[in-house]
């Protein structure tokens, strides 16, 4: 069996490494408990060189193991008032609703002239600032900003007006 320093700063560092690698998961030292079980079963037989490096590796697999089986499973989250999230689903009439006037939407951007529409897309649905823009296209800021509310005003004219 391997020699484990029991002593606050072996297992503090250990902690803090795996709670650093697993995004600060709120099970960390359960993790480092289950890690330590299977480094106990491990060093029965074998020699463990590092132990400090096999509990990380071994709590972040076991972390990445039940991820992949939420994952899988469909294992959610959910809020703990979940009941209340349900009631406010929308109703099939608004979401038919909304579903109309993105089509609308979408019909409008086809009719942009083909400069505008890729201007207003690379904003609108990339999030790529004007500036980004204007090098990419070869042209000033301000002519991005005028393609784009160039843009918006002909879209909000044209749902308006279906």
């Amino acid at each position: 069996m391997t020699d484990i320093p029991f002593d606050r700063a072996f297992w503090a560092d250990v902690i803090r490494r795996v709670s650093r690698r697993t995004g600060g998961y709120t099970d960390t030292e359960d993790l480092v408990q289950s890690a330590f079980e299977r480094m106990q079963r491990y060093s029965a037989t074998r020699q463990v060189e590092n132990p400090a490096a096999f509990l990380v590796r071994t709590a972040v697999n076991i972390r990445l193991d039940a991820y992949r089986r939420e994952k899988l499973l469909g294992k959610r989250q959910f809020p703990k008032d979940f009941e209340d999230y349900e009631n406010n689903l929308p109703l099939q009439d608004e979401v038919l609703a909304a579903r109309a006037r993105l089509e609308r939407v979408k019909s409008g951007i086809e009719q942009l002239p083909p400069r505008t529409r890729e201007i207003f897309l690379m904003h609108r649905l990339e999030g790529t600032k004007y500036s980004d823009i204007a090098r990419h296209v070869g042209i000033s800021e301000s002519a991005v900003e005028k393609h784009v509310a160039r843009a918006t005003a002909f879209l909000i004219k044209w749902s308006k007006d279906w």
